[in-house]
């Protein structure tokens, strides 16, 4: 399962093989809510000496409050929106992670 989701952000063109890098996360599974696999990244050491947002995200019921009385409301897939956020260059190694089938950045 792990193979075929690296293979899927291979030729999605998500992740890049990289052969040496300063940044080197690990793969780990993670158990869903409906009990399938999910592949993440531990980026604990990365979180750990990444700058703070000064701007967090709003809490949800913020949002409902902006949003109630529209006709239509939109969601996003946020699985699929969370590959959609670009890195800068230099930090894309930064994002490095292992598997056992090589290393490979976003």
């Amino acid at each position: 399962m792990v193979k075929e989701e690296l293979d899927k952000l291979l030729e999605a063109g998500f992740i890049r093989p990289v052969e040496t890098t300063a940044w080197v996360s690990p793969m780990v599974l993670a158990l869903t809510k409906n009990g399938k696999l999910r592949v993440c990244v531990n980026y604990k050491a990365l979180n750990k000496v990444t700058k703070k947002d000064r701007y967090p995200l709003p809490f949800c019921e913020e949002i409902l409050e902006k949003v109630a009385g529209h006709e239509i409301y939109a969601f996003r897939d946020g699985y699929r929106g969370y590959h959609q956020v670009k890195i800068t260059l230099e930090d894309q190694l930064k994002t490095t992670f292992t598997t056992p089938w090589g290393t490979f950045f976003t």
